[in-house]
C-alpha cells in the first residue's frame, strides 16, 4: 500500500500547486515529503506561504470525503470546518514553536455527518535554507477512546443508582476452566467464606459446601444447565453466614462462551431476597387480616444498601432483577431523555427510541395532566439548584390504565455552573398506592363499625322525637286545637335535621374517595361533630372542647381530618372503660428552628388540634409502636390497628406531623399539626336546611313532572309544587316517568329520585332527553352530593340536591333550574 500511495504521489500533478514539479523540489521538502510516506502513522506536512497540504495514507481516514481532493490545497481549504479551532496552533507553529496537544475536541463534518471528534497531535516547525516555511503534524484520533471514557463515567453512575435502589450483596467471577471462583469481600461474607481466599479465588465445591443441604441439587443442576447453553442465569437458594443462620439470596449472573462453545467464564452479582420473600408472605397474612378483620400482622420492612464496584455488566444484571426499577439520564444540551427497557415499558414510550434518546416533550408526553405543573417546576429547579430531587406523579398509558411513579435522580453542572446532565432511577409505585388506599378504606370502615353501637341508641330518641311530634300534632287537630302546634311542629323539624345530620356524617366517613386538599376552619369543623363525638364516648365520659378563638385555618381534606379526629376520640374512649374526661382542643402553634431539628415537623406556624384522655396511658414502647400499622394494644376483633398509621400518613401527606405524650395511670394526649394556610377565602357553603323567607312561586304555571317510588315523599313534593303554582305530573317508577316523557304532555322539568327500582333515575334522565333535548334534570339522592359529583355524574342542565331537604330548599333550586 505504501507504494502504492507513493506511486499516486509522485505522479499527482504537483505543478498545478503552488509548490511546482517534484523535481524542482528542494532538498528540505523532499526529506520531509520520504519521511511521511515512509511512516506508519498518521503525518501530514504543510509548506510554503500557501500552506499546501500533503499527507500519507494512514492519514486518509481522518480526512473522511475530504480524500483525495484535499491533495495539494491550502489546509484552511482542507479543514475548513475547523479552522477557527486549528489556527492559532498553527500560528505558534509556524512562528517557531512546538506544539502538541492530547485528545483535543472539535467537532467536524467528515462523511456526511457531523461529528464530536478528539484528537492527540504534535505540530514541529519545518525549516528551509534556515527559515521556517511550514510545519509537519504527526497526529492520532483518540475519538474512540474519549467515547469509551464517557461510556465509563456513565456506566460507573448506573452502578451507584441501580446499587442505591437494590440490595446487591456481593459479586463474583468464576474461571471455569480452572475452576477458581473469585469473590469481592461481600460475597465472602454473605457465604460465610474468608475474604482473603475469596479473593485469590476458590474451588466450587467449597462455594457449594456453605448452601443449605435441601437447595445444593437444584444449584447444582441449574449451574450445569448454564454453562451448557451460555447466556443468563438466575436462581435462588439458602446460604450459611458466618454466624451459622441460613437466609434466602438470588444469584443472577452470565456464562460466556469461546467461539468453539467452550464455556470460558461465569460472572455474576448476590442479591438478598431474605426479606423480600418475607415480605410476600407477611402481604399474604395482611390481605387475609383485612378480610376477616379478625386477625393481626406485624409487618416490618427495612431497606439496605450496600455499595459495589463500579462495572457495567454488573449494573445490567442488577437491574434485571430488581423488577420496577429503571434508570433514566437527561442531556441537557440536547434536551433528550435515555433510559433503559424498564423507564421505558413504565413511561409507555417506544423502547428504542428511549435507548438511542428521546426529546423530553415526548418522553414526558403521557403525564397526567393533573401532575404535570408540579413536574415542569421540579424539573425547571433541578436545572438551577444542586442537589438529589425527587417527585410522585401518574403515567397514564395509551391503554388507560395509570401508573404511579417515583422518580429520583440528581444533576450535575460543569465548571461554569451550567447543567450538563441529570441522571436518576424510576420506581414504579402503583401497587403501594394501591395497598395504601385498601388501608385507608380499611381503616375508615373500622371507624364506622365504632359508630354505629354508639349512634343506634340517639337515633331512635330523635326518631321518637319526630313521631312523638307528630302525633300529638294529629290528635290535636283531630280534637279543633291549634294552638301552640307551632312547638311540636319545630321539635320534629329539629329532630329531623339532627337525623339528617347523623345519616350524612356517617356516609361522609364511609365514602372511598381520593384526597380533596381545600381550606378548613378546624374550629367550625370540630363543633359541628360535637354531637357526634359525644354519641360516640357515652354518658360515662365528659367532653370538653376548647377551641381558641383566632384560630387560623389549613389546608387539607375535611373528611380525613374528621376521620382522624373520630379515630383520636374513639381510641380515648376506650382507654376510659370506667369513664373519665376527654378534652378536644385547637391552638396556633409556631415551630422555630431550635425545635424542628428534635422530633416532629420543619418549623414554621401550625395549627395544632389535641385530643386528651384521662385514661390508663401508655409505656414508652407502646408509644414507640404507636403508629406501625397493624399494631394495636386492643383484644382481637376490636381493632385493626390501622387507625394511628393513616393519621400519621394523612398528617405526612398534609405537609404536617403528629405527636404523642402519655403515661402509666395519668392518661394520653395526641397532637396533629397542620400548616397554617394564608390563602384566600373560598365560598361558604350553603346550608339547605334553612327555610328562606320568601318562597319563590311558579311564574306562567310551569309543568314539572316528579318520579319518586315512596309515596309520602312523592304526595309532599307535589303538594309543595301546586302550592306553589306549578302543573304537576307524577310517577311511581322509572317506566312511567318514560311513558309520560314519551306522550305529547308539557314537561317543563324532571324532578326524579336516582334510587328507583328497575330503571334508575339517570337512566330515566338520558331516555327523556333523548326525546325531549334539553330537558331539565333535578336529581334527588339520599347520599352525599359530592360522591356524585367527583365521579362525573352531572351535566350540563342537571342539578342535584340531597336528602333530606327542607321544601323551601327544593322549591328554591326548582325556581332556580326554570329560570336558567
Amino acid at each position: 500500500m505504501g507504494a502504492m500511495v507513493s506511486l499516486d504521489l509522485e505522479e499527482f500533478a504537483w505543478e498545478t500547486t503552488p509548490l511546482g514539479p517534484m523535481a524542482g523540489w528542494s532538498p528540505e521538502l523532499r526529506t520531509t515529503y520520504d519521511i511521511i510516506m515512509s511512516s506508519g502513522f498518521g503525518m501530514c506536512a504543510v509548506w510554503g506561504p500557501e500552506r499546501t497540504f500533503v499527507y500519507n495514507e494512514a492519514y486518509i481516514p481522518f480526512l473522511g470525503e475530504r480524500h483525495p481532493s484535499a491533495l495539494g490545497r491550502p489546509i484552511e481549504q482542507v479543514w475548513f470546518d475547523v479552522w477557527k479551532d486549528i489556527e492559532p496552533l498553527i500560528e505558534r507553529a509556524m512562528s517557531g514553536e512546538t506544539v502538541h496537544l492530547e485528545n483535543m475536541h472539535l467537532v467536524m463534518t467528515r462523511n456526511g455527518f457531523v461529528e464530536d471528534t478528539y484528537w492527540t497531535f504534535s505540530y514541529s516547525p519545518l525549516r528551509e535554507r534556515g527559515r521556517i516555511v511550514g510545519f509537519l503534524d504527526v497526529a492520532s484520533e483518540t475519538t474512540a477512546l474519549i467515547a469509551a471514557q464517557h461510556s465509563d463515567r456513565a456506566n460507573a453512575e448506573r452502578v451507584r443508582l441501580a446499587l442505591s435502589a437494590g440490595a446487591i450483596i456481593g459479586t463474583w467471577v468464576w474461571d471455569i476452566p480452572n475452576d477458581s471462583f473469585a469473590v469481592d469481600p461481600a460475597f465472602a461474607q454473605s457465604f460465610g467464606l474468608d475474604p482473603a481466599l475469596g479473593r485469590t479465588g476458590i474451588p466450587l465445591e467449597q462455594v457449594i459446601a456453605t448452601v443449605h443441604p435441601d437447595d445444593r441439587d437444584g444449584l447444582v443442576a441449574a449451574i450445569e444447565d448454564v454453562i451448557e447453553r451460555g447466556g443468563a442465569y438466575a436462581h435462588q437458594y439458602r446460604v450459611r453466614r458466618a454466624d451459622g443462620c441460613y437466609y434466602w439470596i438470588e444469584a443472577n449472573g452470565r456464562v460466556d462462551h469461546d467461539p468453539d462453545g467452550t464455556p470460558r467464564s461465569f460472572p455474576g452479582v448476590l442479591i438478598n431476597v431474605d426479606e423480600r420473600r418475607a415480605i410476600e408472605a407477611e402481604r399474604d397474612r395482611a390481605i387475609a387480616m383485612l378480610r376477616s378483620l379478625n386477625e393481626q400482622l406485624e409487618h416490618r420492612v427495612e431497606e439496605r444498601t450496600r455499595e459495589l464496584r463500579d462495572s457495567m455488566d454488573f449494573a445490567r444484571l442488577a437491574l434485571s432483577a430488581v423488577g420496577g426499577v429503571g434508570v433514566w439520564t437527561f442531556d441537557a444540551a440536547t434536551d433528550c431523555f435515555i433510559c433503559d427497557d424498564n423507564i421505558s415499558r413504565l413511561y409507555d414510550i417506544d423502547p428504542v427510541k428511549g435507548a438511542n434518546g428521546i426529546k423530553r416533550a415526548d418522553f414526558l408526553a403521557h403525564v397526567h395532566p393533573d401532575d404535570q405543573a408540579a413536574l415542569r417546576a421540579t424539573m425547571a429547579g433541578g436545572l438551577v439548584n444542586a442537589g438529589d430531587l425527587e417527585l410522585e406523579y401518574r403515567i397514564v398509558h395509551r391503554d388507560g390504565s395509570v401508573h404511579w411513579v417515583l422518580s429520583r435522580g440528581h444533576t450535575y453542572f460543569d465548571h461554569a455552573g451550567e447543567p450538563v446532565r441529570r441522571t436518576g432511577v424510576g420506581v414504579e409505585t402503583t401497587k403501594q398506592r394501591l395497598v395504601e388506599e385498601q388501608l385507608r378504606q380499611s381503616q375508615k370502615m373500622e371507624a364506622v363499625g365504632q359508630l354505629t353501637g354508639g349512634i343506634a341508641h340517639d337515633f331512635n330518641n330523635l326518631l321518637q322525637g319526630i313521631t312523638g311530634s307528630l302525633e300529638i300534632i294529629q290528635k290535636r287537630i283531630a280534637q279543633g286545637r291549634f294552638a301552640g302546634l307551632d312547638r311540636f311542629v319545630s321539635g320534629a323539624t329539629t329532630a329531623a335535621n339532627r337525623a339528617a345530620a347523623l345519616t350524612h356524617r356517617l356516609l361522609a366517613f364511609s365514602r372511598r374517595q381520593p384526597l380533596d386538599p381545600r381550606p378548613v376552619n378546624v374550629n367550625a369543623l370540630l363543633k359541628s361533630m360535637e354531637d357526634l363525638v359525644r354519641r360516640t364516648i357515652g354518658e360515662s365520659v365528659d367532653l370538653v372542647l376548647d377551641l381558641a378563638e383566632g384560630l387560623s385555618r389549613t389546608r387539607c381534606d375535611p373528611n380525613q381530618l374528621e376521620n382522624a379526629v373520630l379515630n383520636l376520640v374513639i381510641n380515648a374512649r376506650d382507654a376510659m372503660p370506667h369513664g373519665g374526661r376527654l378534652t378536644v382542643e385547637t391552638a396556633n402553634r409556631q415551630r422555630d428552628a431550635q425545635e424542628a431539628s428534635g422530633p416532629g415537623g420543619a418549623s414554621g406556624e401550625y395549627i395544632c388540634v389535641s385530643v386528651t384522655d384521662t385514661g390508663t396511658g401508655m409505656s414508652a414502647d407502646t408509644i414507640a409502636k404507636a403508629f406501625e400499622p397493624f399494631f394495636t394494644t386492643k383484644p382481637i376483633g376490636q381493632g385493626t390497628g390501622l387507625g394511628l398509621s393513616m393519621i400519621y400518613g394523612f398528617a405526612q401527606q398534609s405537609k404536617g406531623h403528629t405527636q404523642v405524650h402519655s403515661e402509666i395511670g395519668k392518661g394520653t394526649r395526641f397532637e396533629l399539626y397542620l400548616p397554617r394556610y394564608r390563602g384566600e377565602d373560598g365560598d361558604e357553603e350553603c346550608d339547605l336546611s334553612v327555610l328562606p323567607s320568601d318562597i319563590p312561586a311558579s311564574e306562567s304555571g310551569e309543568a314539572v313532572l316528579v318520579v319518586e317510588d315512596d309515596d309520602v315523599v312523592r304526595s309532599l313534593i307535589i303538594e309543595e309544587l301546586h302550592e306553589l303554582g306549578y302543573a304537576t305530573l307524577e310517577a311511581i317508577d322509572g317506566p312511567g316517568g318514560f311513558e309520560i316523557l314519551q306522550s305529547a304532555r308539557r314537561v317543563d322539568l324532571l324532578v326524579t329520585d336516582i334510587g328507583l327500582p328497575g330503571i334508575n333515575g339517570r337512566q330515566v334522565a338520558d331516555a327523556g332527553r333523548v326525546l325531549r333535548p334539553g330537558l331539565k334534570v333535578l336529581f334527588m339522592t339520599g347520599y352525599a352530593e359530592n360522591a356524585a359529583l367527583a365521579s362525573g355524574f352531572l351535566e350540563p342542565g342537571m342539578e342535584m340536591i340531597t336528602k333530606p331537604f327542607a321544601m323551601g330548599a327544593l322549591a328554591t333550586k326548582v325556581r332556580q333550574m326554570l329560570e336558567v
